[in-house]
């Protein structure tokens, strides 16, 4: 079991920048993927952005390439930096995490099903 706690949301006015923590416990995380995803009302939860562990390797989506920044630490947390923030940016986002059985692809890294743990999430509101 991994237990996976999200922080940092909160309200924000365009162009402004939040930065989210999500810490892990429960398993030693070295063999984990770490991904953020996000879901605004109504529409189904996206891909945001991962992290390997071990590796250091890091994936994002084309909307938030330039702006965002994945980043872990040495004490099993997991940063979403988020610069220049846009009103399409608000929704909850969440952070999961998984552990590849085979070589992680990209789109393993991307697909929110290849994800077991996830936290409770995190409201994010930029406004106009």
């Amino acid at each position: 079991q991994v237990q996976l706690v999200e922080s940092g949301g909160g309200l924000v006015q365009a162009g402004g920048s939040l930065r989210l923590s999500c810490a892990a416990s429960g398993r030693t995380l070295s063999s984990y993927v770490l991904g953020w995803f996000r879901q605004a009302p109504g529409l189904e939860r996206e891909f945001v952005a991962a992290i390997r562990w071990s590796e250091l390797t890091t994936y994002y989506a084309d909307s938030v390439k330039g702006r965002f920044a994945i980043s872990r630490d040495t004490a099993n947390t997991v940063y979403l930096q988020m610069n220049n923030l846009k009103p399409e940016d608000t929704a909850v986002y969440y952070c999961a995490a998984q552990r590849p059985e085979s070589p992680l692809t990209t789109a393993q890294a991307m697909n929110s099903k290849e994800y077991r743990y996830w936290g409770q999430g995190t409201q994010v509101t930029v406004s106009s």
